[in-house]
């Protein structure tokens, strides 16, 4: 995860940062401003009121706390989360009890007969009803996706269903438009010539070995293997604008934390697009373990009221996508970081071993 580095910790001394944490984990629990006399009743603080207004006072200077309303107690500001995940929070480790007893719920919930992009959508799904929030997950990279085997259907004249086994279990249809009929003979040996030459090829690199073959002389080629090129150029055209999709599940509960429509609505035609949630998912890709960015960190400005929690999974040994909750600012990190990390390390486990 990202850090603040030290320069706050030096500006904050051992009362205030107890007073801080006391502070952001009463706001998480109900979600009010914290008045300093409340602080003060509270079992582990042994001074006064007063000496906790002060300290508020100085924790608002160095901008980790904030006042919503004038006579309102004091809320954590975006720089308070990060210095608190950073610094004082605790999360139970992967070999924890808790964390045990959640790696076999969800391992439970995932059908590991499922093919990739169903498990991810059922990752989704699963995510967002443990969190409360909603999820989003990247289906795997195309160049974690083989091919293992091809068929050609004659629809009609122009017309042919493209029928392909990827991964051992996944079954993709698509229906490709072609510029002249093809017979039944011609469409089998070309389905038969391409599993031949690119059987167990990943996609995007069959793609860029379909370039690279027709930019050889077609003069030199025989008829099959123009037709199958032909044939293959048209089923894999899609390969690498369609390099990956946005799983979404929970979206309607942006409602229950976001007070702004206008963001919930940016956030939902942004999921529709997914093109900039996409983007700032694919700088997950390039990080281990989990990742989070609160409210305006992620560059993003429909986030910059919330928080986003990512950690990747894997795909045959390399990492393949990510998946991630958002949620409030406000949100409990304490549960939420280590049920994305497991869940990101069970849907890796789960479809390795499937």
């Amino acid at each position: 995860m990202q850090k603040s580095g030290d320069n706050i910790s030096s500006q904050v001394d051992a009362r205030a940062q107890q007073l801080f944490k006391l502070l952001v984990e009463q706001y998480i629990a109900d979600g009010n401003p914290v008045a300093s006399k409340a602080l003060a009743t509270m079992p582990e603080v042994a001074v006064s009121s007063a000496t906790v207004r002060n300290i508020m006072g100085e924790l608002e200077a160095v901008g980790l706390v904030r006042s919503p309303h004038t006579s309102a107690g004091k809320i954590p500001t975006s720089q308070g989360y990060r210095f608190f995940v950073d610094s004082l929070l605790s999360v139970e480790p992967w070999d924890g009890p808790r964390v045990r007893q959640k790696v076999r719920e969800i391992e439970a919930e995932l059908n590991p007969d499922l093919a990739p992009n169903e498990l991810v959508a059922s990752a989704s799904d699963l995510l967002s009803q443990i969190t409360q929030m909603t999820c989003l997950i990247t289906t795997p990279l195309r160049n974690q996706v083989n091919l293992r085997h091809l068929e050609f259907v004659r629809l009609d004249e122009e017309r042919v269903l493209v029928i392909m086994v990827l991964n051992d279990r996944e079954v993709q249809n698509r229906v490709i438009h072609t510029e002249r009929e093809y017979n039944d003979v011609e469409l089998t040996q070309a389905a038969n010539f391409i599993n031949r030459e690119y059987g167990g090829l990943d996609l995007m690199n069959i793609r860029h070995r379909i370039v690279e073959s027709m930019r050889a002389d077609k003069d030199r080629m025989d008829q099959l293997m123009q037709t199958a090129l032909d044939m293959a150029t048209a089923a894999f055209s899609e390969t690498e604008d369609e390099s990956q999709e946005l799983v979404v599940s929970g979206e309607s509960r942006l409602l229950d934390f976001a007070a702004d429509t206008n963001t919930v609505k940016a956030l939902f035609d942004a999921m529709s697009h997914k093109g900039q949630v996409l983007h700032l998912l694919d700088q997950c890709l390039r990080s281990t373990g989990v990742q989070l960015f609160i409210g305006e960190e992620s560059g993003y400005r429909p986030l910059g009221e919330m928080s986003l929690v990512t950690a990747p999974y894997e795909l045959n040994g390399d990492v393949a996508g990510v998946l991630g909750v958002i949620g409030p600012t406000r949100m409990d990190y304490k549960d939420v970081i280590p049920v994305v990390d497991v869940t990101a390390r069970v849907l890796s486990a789960v479809m390795r071993n499937g």
